[in-house]
């Protein structure tokens, strides 16, 4: 008998970040394995840490966090439970800061921005972060000054792939004059289109897109709808139905469906293996284009 790899288990595909960084495109999101709010512990450890043991074995080798998750928690419940990472890219962001459950403040400063880097090395138990993202571009100064600092936190070796999140196509540009744009992370799902010009972007250029909050459908989870009719039709839950559509949409795309429950987490891991066809592609992109455009999609 064949023995199983990473890509058995996890057949969504596989990307290289930067160009030399590959990883399976269908990751995990280290947010829900924090409190109420993402603000202070998990409702159980236990359970935030045995989702995070589960990763590995679903040949998922792609983590994203972020500092502010917690904030702190998520990073040092990564550390703690799959330190020191053997075969596993753990990206993190950086650059809000947190004032209470649900509140988010981005701050650009260079002295803040190299805090944010310094300490998640410190947390995570790393020499160098594979993947640090500009959690925001902060209105504090302008993002020339941020991305200069980044720059030089490159150089230093203690960064090795830049990304950027909720950006626009002219801030990638801007960006690629001080480093290579590696990745970014938008919103975007069936019901979200904000990002397409973004996406299509990336696509062209060879730019990991990485969608964050993949899950929503909105209007389209009700019954009768096309989504529920091609998740019946393949006998799965509708959340790898709206994986499997991402996945087929751009080859960059980077999917990070999160939870705190490893059952739910192996749920998500049947949109890897789920092929949709074209006609079933077109039917989903046409009924979440249409509910965008009309807001049915919040």
């Amino acid at each position: 008998m064949p023995s199983e790899t990473p890509s058995s288990r996890n057949p969504s595909g596989t990307f290289a970040i930067g160009g030399d960084l590959s990883v399976h495109r269908l990751g995990f999101g280290a947010m829900r394995i924090t409190g109420p709010g993402i603000w202070g512990e998990p409702p159980s450890r236990a359970a935030a840490k045995a989702t995070l043991a589960r990763v590995p074995d679903l040949g998922i080798d792609l983590i994203d966090t972020a500092d502010s998750y917690g904030p702190f928690v998520s990073e040092d419940l990564i550390r703690e439970v799959l330190h020191p990472y053997p075969g596993l890219v753990i990206a993190t962001k950086g650059g809000l800061t947190r004032h209470g459950p649900d509140i988010w403040r981005p701050v650009g400063n260079p002295d803040y921005l190299r805090q944010c880097v310094l300490m998640s090395l410190r947390r995570l138990g790393l020499a160098r972060i594979d993947l640090w993202q500009l959690h925001r571009i902060g209105p504090d100064c302008p993002r020339e000054v941020q991305f200069e600092a980044i720059a030089r936190m490159r150089e230093e070796g203690l960064i090795r792939h830049v990304g950027l999140s909720e950006v626009s196509v002219d801030d990638i540009e801007a960006a690629q004059g001080f480093f290579p744009v590696a990745t970014v992370q938008n919103q975007y799902n069936l019901v979200d289109r904000t990002s397409e010009a973004v996406l299509d972007h990336c696509t062209a250029h060879g730019i990991g897109f990485i969608p964050w909050a993949p899950l929503a459908r909105g209007a389209l989870a009700r019954e009768g709808s096309v989504l529920a009719e091609i998740a019946g039709r393949h006998g799965t839950g509708d959340g790898a139905v709206a994986l499997a559509w991402l996945l087929k949409r751009s080859p960059v795309m980077l999917p990070i469906p999160g939870t705190g429950d490893p059952e739910h987490l192996a749920d998500n891991m049947a949109g890897a293996a789920l092929t949709l066809t074209d006609a079933e592609f077109e039917a989903l992109d046409g009924q979440g284009r249409a509910a965008w455009e009309t807001g049915a999609g919040a």
